[in-house]
């Protein structure tokens, strides 16, 4: 079975095999999108494989929409080049539920796929095509964090960039001064209104991606490369809009075992695609059944009826405080904690993790005890109840190939949100003790140890990337020198409240993380020891 528009025409073959497949006439669907496109995304990776695009994909089987997704690639130009078009942009989402079903499922609501190139004649002529358009509704965004940055980690305006801000909007090579140069012939072509929406997992995302297009507004402006009226039309949100969403849904890795299925199924050509950017991509998604999209309802120019497939579309302040809930307390610091101490035990499966007594109730302890009490409740979705389902359908999961070393990936940059918050919350509330919170201080205690790269058992093991590796390690390995004791060294970590969002020290917590620290630090079989100390 060849995933393109003729191995897909052979529906009973797909069918037989068990495979839901799209039931619209995907041509027609095709023509209105080129005619009039509502909807261009960009970032064609795995969530938006397995998320906005299947979400597309029930509006148009329900002829709740009438028009297709536009994706384009601003990154890595070869996702294009070698996985959506040689599949005329159709992918595979495999679907792994908890109670061990397995939903396969060809989506066909991509009916376009281009490169965010402007040395690409050919697709940036085409992008500029669907923005002076003005059918186009919003601009959706999943290029990470990174992708809203403008300068580098000390804090230096980046080469592409700084270039971009002098050579002004005619062929900039930034990935946000190639989107600002098409939303700037949206302007010089009717003025049209429209909705950026950043859909990346991380906070106030919203404004990150204003920020990011507005300087180069501005810095064209004041370069005389654009009119004052650009800025203008970037700055008014009865123009264009940057609504905060909330998103959340696990998309790991394609797996190795998912690909075995399909090829028994008879699936063809599905050898992954590794780029010269080491991109990982396949002709499949594996994700999760769960999945939550919160989104400000700030659309000038009007919207898709998303809430028809589950989206769910609020007020700002409702969008703050549901991400909130869900990076601060209910699902991010969770993983964090699974992530350190799974690669201290040898783990490499977070379901097998959740199997653990001691892990179990350490992420209860975390979620339940210390992390509820602070949440605001944003009103569309029940904390408790999130945390219900993180811990008992989402976590536990067999099928689910996550691993504790992906989510351990950058954690020095995490643990100021995930956990620093709350501990703010505690300081700001009379009716609660920082001293009271023993649960958060020894996850910190664990990264520390994990730092070593020495698992439980004694033998070395990789630590997943992290900017800050190279600053920390250093300091936690002459702490951990004389089975721990010099505790000491880990001052200069412990008091930077860039990491932990609080100096620790001041906030009174010190000192039980470099108890829990020393504790773990007595040989192999400690870190074990500690968990079921004070977890059980």
């Amino acid at each position: 079975m060849k995933l393109n528009t003729q191995g897909v025409n052979n529906r009973a073959q797909w069918e037989s095999a068990g495979y839901r497949l799209p039931e619209f006439d995907r041509e027609a669907v095709a023509g209105r999108t080129k005619q009039q496109p509502v909807w261009v995304h960009f970032g064609a990776g795995n969530l938006f494989r397995a998320y906005q695009a299947n979400a597309v994909q029930k509006l148009l089987n329900e002829n709740v929409m009438d028009r297709g997704l536009i994706v384009a690639e601003g990154y890595d130009y070869e996702i294009i080049e070698k996985m959506n078009r040689p599949h005329d942009d159709y992918t595979i989402l495999v679907t792994l539920k908890a109670d061990g079903t397995v939903e396969k499922t060809v989506i066909g609501s991509i009916v376009e796929s281009l490169a965010l190139d402007s040395e690409n004649d050919t697709d940036y002529l085409r992008l500029k095509e669907i923005f002076c358009q003005e059918t186009l509704q919003m601009a959706s965004f999943t290029i990470t964090e990174k992708g809203y940055s403008l300068k580098n980690g000390k804090k230096e305006t980046l080469p592409d960039v700084e270039k971009d801000f002098k050579n002004g909007p005619d062929r900039p090579s930034s990935y946000i001064g190639k989107v600002t140069s098409l939303l700037y012939e949206r302007y010089r072509n009717g003025k049209y209104p429209i909705a950026l929406v950043s859909m990346d997992n991380c906070s106030h995302n919203g404004d990150k991606l204003y920020a990011a297009v507005c300087a180069f507004a501005e810095h064209w402006m004041q370069n005389g490369l654009t009119d004052r009226g650009f800025w203008e039309y970037v700055c008014n949100a009865d123009c264009v809009s940057f609504p905060w969403t909330m998103i959340d849904k696990i998309t790991p890795r394609p797996d190795a075992a998912i690909e075995a299925d399909l090829r028994k199924d008879g699936v063809e050509d599905l050898e992954a695609v590794v780029t010269a950017k080491h991109t990982y991509a396949a002709l499949f998604v594996n994700a999760e059944e769960c999945e939550y999209l919160v989104i400000e309802d700030a659309f000038p120019n009007g919207r898709p009826k998303l809430e028809k497939a589950g989206f769910l579309f609020t007020t700002r302040e409702t969008v703050e405080q549901a991400e909130k809930m869900k990076v601060c307390t209910c699902l991010n610091p969770l993983h964090t904690t699974l992530a350190v101490f799974g690669c201290l035990l040898g783990f490499t499966s977070i379901a097998e993790e959740m199997k653990d007594p001691a892990l179990r109730k350490l992420v209860e302890a975390v979620g339940y005890t210390e992390g509820l009490p602070v949440v605001v409740h944003p009103g569309i979705i029940d904390p408790k109840e999130f945390i219900d389902t993180v811990l008992n359908v989402r976590f536990p999961n067999p099928f689910m190939p996550d691993t504790p070393q992906r989510i351990a990936t950058d954690t020095s940059q995490k643990l100021a949100v995930r956990f620093g918050e709350t501990i703010k919350a505690y300081e700001n509330d009379g009716r609660l003790r920082v001293s009271d919170l023993k649960k958060i201080p020894l996850v910190f205690a664990g990264w520390l140890r994990y730092l070593t790269g020495v698992d439980d058992r004694g033998n070395a093991f990789e630590l997943s990337p992290d900017p800050l590796l190279s600053a920390v390690c250093p300091y936690v390995m002459k702490a951990e020198q004389n089975g721990g004791a010099d505790t000491e060294a880990l001052r200069p970590i412990l008091s930077d409240a860039r990491i932990f969002g609080v100096n620790l020290y001041e906030a009174g917590l010190a000192e039980c993380v470099c108890s829990y620290f020393t504790e773990m630090c007595k040989g192999p079989g400690a870190v074990r020891a500690v968990l079921d100390r004070y977890c059980l």
